[in-house]
């Protein structure tokens, strides 16, 4: 594993705004492929930031917006009472997040850290909604969506403006996420002739891969991790280089 250097930096947003993002990424002055990591309803909390340390230990510059900037800089929810998430939750707007992960990814670019060609995004429940919206709107390498939810039927228009390849993992238990969305988003899938991936976890709920939540899941967790490590070296890593990140 890499030793990683932490940081919060503050973006300037289209909109006007301003938006704070947790940086993690490998010490040193070398250049490595960028990862957007995005948010569950709960905020840049201490497992998104841990999520985003694991991934600069993997060798990747990582950044997570605070996607709640607009009506709570800092927010971090508890698991265990949404009533506090939801006003926030709603405030969203697709164009307001498509302008936040777009500062964002303009951060990664201009990054002296930062392959500017190797950029790719990841995301949980609600951010898993925004890694699929960032491989529609971004020039990303590819994307990773973790029980994303309302891409169907809302999203599916812009399934044709995906232009890179994405993961998609959920849990067969989710009761957030019916099987006729989760069909409809495949479904699309096929029908635009794009590149996925599609992994279902029986036995595993909505949020299993985080582990501060009752739902989790570290068998599907573990599984889950292998398989992200192997599809951003994948997308992202140089051949002669994936044997070194394995």
């Amino acid at each position: 594993m890499e030793s990683i250097a932490t940081e919060t930096v503050s973006l300037k947003v289209d909109d006007g705004t301003v938006m704070n993002a947790y940086v993690a990424r490998p010490s040193g002055d070398a250049r490595h492929p960028g990862l957007l990591v995005f948010q569950e309803a709960f905020g840049v909390n201490a497992h998104i930031r841990d999520v985003t340390e694991r991934l600069a230990r993997e060798g990747y510059v990582s950044i997570a917006p605070e996607l709640y900037h607009r009506t709570a800089p800092g927010f971090e929810g508890k698991y265990d009472d949404f009533a506090a998430v939801r006003p926030h939750l709603q405030a969203m707007t697709e164009k307001g997040t498509i302008e936040d992960m777009r500062a964002a990814y303009e951060w990664l670019k201009s990054s002296a850290h930062v392959l500017p060609d190797k950029i790719a995004s990841i995301g949980f429940c609600m951010g898993g909604r925004a890694s699929f919206l960032a491989g529609a709107t971004l020039p990303l390498q590819a994307s990773i969506s973790f029980y994303g939810g309302q891409i169907a039927p809302a999203l599916l228009p812009r399934v044709a403006d995906l232009h890179a390849p994405i993961l998609f993992f959920w849990g067969g238990l989710d009761k957030h996420i019916s099987p006729e969305q989760t069909r409809a988003i495949v479904d699309e899938f096929k029908l635009r002739n794009k590149t996925y991936v599609n992994v279902e976890f029986s036995n595993a709920d909505h949020g299993f891969f985080c582990d501060a939540r009752p739902s989790y899941h570290p068998a599907a967790a573990s599984l889950a991790w292998s398989l992200t490590k192997t599809y951003l070296i994948l997308h992202l890593v140089k051949i002669d280089e994936r044997s070194r990140l394995r």
